[in-house]
């Protein structure tokens, strides 16, 4: 396992914090994203900007959403379902949802057509307790 260079992320996420930069964002968007260096299984960023596609699943205002990252490793269970962006595919992966703030998007990808945002929506719930 490679190490992870928590002390550049935090020198990045420092700069993330101070911005001044205001982003507007939709549900159905993929964004990359700076998730960072992350703790665990938790899914990371690469590159420079510790970036990582997301998809934003939830617009609370315009500083939070919940987010679910993507990655190009499929795998078959029930917390992976593929997607196409654009001409690739992709696979969401549910089990990693998180809120985050607006401050880490970077740059817009792609939108999600309707059909493909619902399925996600409806395999996500699956998770949450019935009341």
């Amino acid at each position: 396992m490679q190490p992870k260079d928590f002390d550049r992320w935090n020198e990045q996420k420092k700069k993330l914090h101070d911005g001044e930069r205001e982003v507007l964002f939709h549900e159905r968007e993929i964004w990359w994203c700076s998730l960072g260096v992350n703790i665990g299984f938790e899914q990371d960023g690469t590159n420079e900007l510790f970036e990582r596609p997301v998809l934003v699943v939830r617009k609370f205002n315009r500083d939070v959403m919940w987010v679910l990252p993507l990655t190009r490793t499929e795998k078959k269970n029930r917390y992976y379902v593929p997607i196409t962006v654009g001409d690739r595919n992709s696979v969401v992966i549910l089990s990693q949802l998180r809120l985050i703030s607006a401050k880490r998007l970077q740059r817009y990808m792609h939108k999600l057509p309707k059909g493909q945002f619902k399925k996600i929506v409806s395999a996500v719930q699956q998770f949450f307790p019935k009341p």
